[in-house]
């Protein structure tokens, strides 16, 4: 493998969940999150992967390829990716002063997936590259840019959201809000990678019509929580 492939596969990976990145951080234009620990919570996206890469083959290895739709480990690979962005977002983000308003923890449990999801990005985008099928490469990454890199971010917000609503509970209801995120995410994930490992292109449009219905959703829900956050603010102030 060539570096103009390694760099062609590392700006592919990049540029779709930039393109994410930038709507979302527009979205919180008025009062934008600092850059540092944006871009921290990005990298650190980026470094789950190789360790879901690890557990995933582990689990591989027990129950079973996804790929010939094995239940159990669908589920336990939508575990995994979904378990280590929670843990990467709340070992090195969440705990920080900056993040003292319930927009934050949407904000940066997406900027988190977004991360991992260019990295995962650039694994797909190996293979075909390598091979000098340039067309084949293009194709995956337009995909992933309107299937996979949405639903990382569509699962992770519904952890992001679970903390948001539930940022003035006690610590106990906020672990079990927590945990309900979680499984949210788990099932959100499970069942869209079920739908896309099955043949057959109305199913796979019965996929994408099923992550951005819920990308819908979580927009407006969004949209709600900045309208409570800014409502009795003057303009031009946090």
């Amino acid at each position: 493998m060539t570096t103009t492939t390694l760099g062609y596969a590392f700006l592919g990976g990049l540029l779709p969940s930039f393109i994410w990145l930038y709507f979302l951080l527009k979205e919180d234009a008025r009062c934008p999150e600092p850059r540092k620990l944006i871009a921290l919570a990005f990298v650190a996206g980026m470094a789950a992967v190789p360790l879901a890469l690890w557990f995933e083959q582990f689990t591989q290895t027990y129950l079973g390829d996804p790929k010939t739709l094995v239940l159990g480990t669908v589920i336990a690979w939508a575990s995994i990716e979904e378990v280590l962005k929670y843990a990467m977002a709340a070992i090195f983000i969440l705990w920080r002063s900056a993040v003292d308003e319930s927009l934050d923890y949407i904000i940066y449990m997406m900027t988190v997936a977004l991360g991992f999801a260019a990295a995962e990005n650039m694994l797909f985008l190996f293979t075909p590259l390598s091979n000098g099928n340039i067309i084949t490469g293009f194709f995956t990454g337009d995909v992933r840019f309107i299937g996979a890199n949405l639903l990382h971010v569509v699962a992770s917000a519904a952890i992001g959201f679970a903390l948001a609503f539930s940022r003035a509970y006690r610590p106990s209801m906020r672990i079990l809000t927590s945990i309900g995120g979680l499984i949210l995410a788990i099932a959100l994930h499970t069942a869209f990678n079920m739908l896309i490992m099955r043949q057959g292109s109305s199913i796979e449009l019965a996929a994408f019509l099923f992550v951005w219905l819920i990308a819908v959703i979580f927009l407006a829900a969004f949209e709600v929580l900045k309208y409570f956050r800014y409502r009795n603010l003057p303009n031009n102030t946090c």
